[in-house]
């Protein structure tokens, strides 16, 4: 990750403090008849300021040979005016929790974002011309990576809810008085997910955030569908329950005093619907179509030259961010325990789902930073056991599975908070675009999934989650737990809260018995033998329900005189492979899974994978293997040839080869 660093001097101090003054007085004035020399001063700053990032934009694409200068150009004054004005935050520690945030949900624009930092001062502005190459952290589209960065963005409508849920935790957990923008392309304002996280910002009265639409009229391809019609942005916007106010977003005073009034609006977000061009201030290439993701090569040196011409001053900013007013509290978010252990006796019948419940509200009481998200399948999951202790650690995101997802993103941005999202794991598919992008932001929420696979019974097809593992698996950096019954689920929950990146837990509903001791020790890549003799002659591998499945066959296959050993892998991924070829060779080499899943990607393929390169190891996989229908657990899994007795024929087809 790529480190850099302003040191604060007793001179640079001063300097900000002469600025704030200015800017106080600047906006306090209410026309320009009564701004006299400090706003001329202050506004053609912010001006220079703009001219100067469209230039090193242009100087980075062209550096780069790629790049998006004419995205950059619209929004230079918007980003003016909020990094050398209205923002507060410290050059010095970009990350620090008191600084306000700024997320750039247009990412393809990340050329003038990184220019705005080097004129900031955070860096040479000479490193720029390292944009897009292969040693330097400056990529296309912004990463945390660099330390100025919370979220990647670039997939493009998922800036919005991240911000929603930085915003959400400042009001609700932090209390403290950061702001959030977000700076959004009016070509991706198409995307349903920006709607979802209007929808929820305005729910939640979130006057801490500030929805930034760059209007420019132009998409990738052709002209958005409402071009300049600012004014049905604004009653769209209105609509969802936002102070939403129409500017000319290339004029800085405008700018300053929407910003402003964002400031000093109560109860509700602010939408800014600024009206800009593509390419402003390029002669010949502004509002043109054919200019989106080109640099403009030869033709950069006219255009710097007319854009140079428009800067009073040449030399080094003279506006200095302004310091946040207040710090953020401290948030411990490391060994996180549950407040008291499992407390089940042995052979208890509970559903996975109800243990996560339990477990989610110990963690919530014993650290006030866990906060649970749900898409209105709390009484299902259980997360609801956290509702109803304390509400304030809990957050109804409603059926907008993929806003939940970045949300809860944006929420744990900065490690302010351990964010557990539920909601029924078929659900996940659709949010899968936000958890790839979470990867890719270094997230650490955890993903926790019921109703998996065909047990769910009566419900059908469209409820089971049949894909799950698959999806999470394929995730970069992933941890994925399965655990069979509610003392490993409790574990599972705990163990996640403490992982780094994205983990899921799968649960499941059906009620299943408790098979390990409240003491026992679960750990991140171990699997445990749940049963085995020196006689075995296969080993069994299930996971949640099918773990039970194996048990059964187990001992159907007992009474016959075959002897098979059962393994309980726990985490998916990391799969403890170790202990599955030591046990898979003390059983002569002969491997049965069983999984309430597609045989694609799930955790047949886990263990195929993990002994591929072990001579005399032979693996025989039960799975779901078309689309299912609705009926009785019981029946579906014996139609579906994932019950015991489709474990028993497999060995005994094993042990034939």
């Amino acid at each position: 990750m790529a480190t850099y660093h302003k040191p604060e001097t007793k001179v640079l101090q001063e300097l900000r403090d002469i600025a704030n003054k200015l800017r106080i007085a600047s906006v306090n004035a209410t026309d320009a008849s009564k701004s006299g020399i400090i706003m001329t001063i202050d506004f053609q700053e912010l001006r220079d300021i703009a001219n100067k990032l469209r230039i090193l934009s242009i100087e980075s694409t062209n550096a780069s040979k790629s790049g998006h200068p004419t995205s950059c150009a619209s929004m230079a004054e918007i980003i003016s005016v909020l990094f050398f004005h209205t923002m507060r935050y410290k050059v010095s520690a970009p990350k620090d929790p008191a600084n306000d945030r700024f997320v750039l949900s247009k990412g393809h624009a990340a050329p003038i974002l990184y220019a705005a930092w080097a004129e900031a001062g955070l860096f040479p502005t000479s490193d720029l011309l390292n944009l897009r190459k292969i040693d330097s952290d400056l990529e296309g589209h912004p990463t945390p990576r660099l330390n100025f960065i919370d979220v990647a963005t670039g997939s493009l409508g998922q800036g919005l809810s991240v911000g929603a849920g930085m915003a959400i935790v400042g009001k609700r957990i932090d209390k403290a008085p950061y702001r959030t923008y977000v700076l959004i392309g009016d070509g991706e304002s198409a995307e349903g997910s920006i709607w979802e996280a209007l929808h929820f910002a305005g729910h939640n009265k979130l006057d801490n955030l500030v929805a930034i639409f760059d209007i420019n009229r132009l998409g990738q391809s052709e002209a958005t569908s409402l071009q300049h019609q600012v004014e049905v942005y604004r009653k769209r916007l209105e609509a969802f329950g936002f102070n939403a106010l129409v500017v000319d977003g290339h004029d800085v005073e405008e700018l300053v005093k929407a910003f402003h009034e964002a400031s000093e609006t109560k109860d509700r977000p602010t939408a800014i619907i600024a009206k800009t061009y593509k390419g402003r201030g390029f002669p010949g290439i502004e509002d043109q179509e054919n200019w989106h993701g080109k640099p403009l090569g030869t033709e950069s040196e006219a255009v710097i030259t007319t854009i140079r011409n428009l800067i009073k001053n040449n030399g080094p900013t003279a506006l200095i961010p302004s310091k946040p007013v207040e710090e953020a509290p401290v948030a411990n978010i490391s060994d996180i325990k549950l407040a008291s252990p499992p407390n089940y006796k042995l052979g208890d019948s509970i559903a996975t789902r109800l243990a996560y419940g339990t477990a989610l509200q110990k963690l919530a009481a014993a650290n006030d930073r866990v906060v649970a998200f749900d898409a209105d399948t709390k009484n299902s999951t259980f997360s609801d056991k956290v509702l109803k202790t304390l509400p304030n650690q809990f957050v109804e995101c409603y059926i907008a599975e993929q806003n939940m997802v970045g949300v809860a993103i944006g929420a744990a941005c900065r490690d302010r908070t351990v964010a557990f999202v539920s909601t029924f794991a078929a659900f996940f598919t659709r949010a899968f675009d936000q958890l790839r992008m979470g990867a890719i932001s270094q997230t650490n929420i955890n993903c926790v999934g019921s109703h998996a696979g065909i047990s769910i019974g009566e419900d059908g097809p469209s409820q089971m989650a049949l894909e799950d593992l698959s999806l999470f698996r394929s995730i970069p950096g992933s941890t994925v737990f399965y655990p069979a019954d509610a003392v490993s689920a409790e574990r599972a929950v705990e163990l996640a809260a403490n992982t780094k990146g994205l983990t899921f837990i799968r649960t499941s509903r059906p009620n299943t018995a408790v098979i390990y001791e409240n003491d026992a020790v679960f750990q991140v890549g171990k699997a445990h033998v749940v049963r085995q003799s020196p006689k075995d002659q296969v080993l069994l591998i299930g996971a949640g329900v099918t773990l039970y499945e194996a048990l059964k066959a187990a001992d159907q296959l007992a009474a016959s005189g075959v002897q098979a050993r059962v393994l309980d892998p726990f985490t998916i991924k990391p799969l403890d492979s170790a202990t599955i070829i030591e046990n898979a060779k003390a059983v002569g080499g002969r491997i049965v899974t069983v999984e309430d899943h597609y045989p694609e990607g799930g955790l047949g393929e886990a263990v195929a994978s993990a002994v591929a390169l072990e001579k005399n190891v032979i693996v025989k996989r039960l799975a779901v293997q078309e689309i299912p229908r609705s009926g009785p657990p019981t029946v579906l899994l014996a139609k579906f040839g994932i019950d015991a007795d489709a474990v028993v024929r497999a060995v005994q087809e094993i042990l034939q080869l």
